[in-house]
This record gives C-alpha cells, sequence and structure tokens, in this order.
C-alpha cells in the first residue's frame, strides 16, 4: 500500500469512528416536573419591534439550586408576578407549563 492510500484509510477509520459515537448523551433532556419560584420578569425587544417576555424562576433540584429563564407569552408575565410559587413542567430543557400553587 502506497503512503497515500494508507493515510486515506486512516482517514476513513478515525471519520467512521467519530460517526459512531453518536456525540454522547444529554441527561439535562426529557421531563422535569418542579416547584419553583419567581425570581425575576424580563422584557426585551427583537430586531422586529415586538415584545418578548421571560419569566426567572428558582427550583430545588436535590441539594442545589437550579435557576431557569424561559421565554413566555404576555399573559403568563402578567400573571406570574415576583414571589409567586408556581409548579413548571419542563420538557426537553423548554417551559411546557406554569402553574400557581396554592
Amino acid at each position: 500500500m502506497t503512503r497515500r492510500a494508507a493515510a486515506g484509510v486512516a482517514l476513513l477509520v478515525l471519520l467512521a469512528a467519530a460517526c459512531a459515537s453518536g456525540g454522547g448523551t444529554n441527561k439535562d433532556r426529557g421531563f422535569k416536573s418542579l416547584e419553583a419560584t419567581v425570581v425575576d420578569r424580563e422584557r426585551d425587544t427583537s430586531y422586529t419591534g415586538t415584545q418578548i417576555y421571560y419569566l426567572v424562576f428558582e427550583a430545588k433540584e436535590g441539594d442545589a439550586t437550579a435557576r431557569y429563564r424561559f421565554e413566555v407569552t404576555q399573559a403568563q408575565w402578567n400573571r406570574f408576578l415576583e414571589g409567586s410559587h408556581v409548579q413548571i413542567n419542563i420538557a426537553d430543557n423548554r417551559l411546557r407549563d406554569v402553574r400557581l400553587i396554592p
């Protein structure tokens, strides 16, 4: 085999190994249902001039406190004030549902 052919075969083997690895797993994906507190409400303007609304939550996950920031609708932004105790449902790192906990 020539050097050029050997280099080509080696490149193909490395490329196949990289493709077969699949990029690992992301353990943050999946479904979570957490009790949280709204700690901040943010508003931003997009490049088209429309308003974008965000709620920032803090939730206990085991011994750690996690902080989440999600885009929400204007109605959700108006409904959930700072200090609101809520249940949030997260699927694939996206906010799916927010409910007040009485």
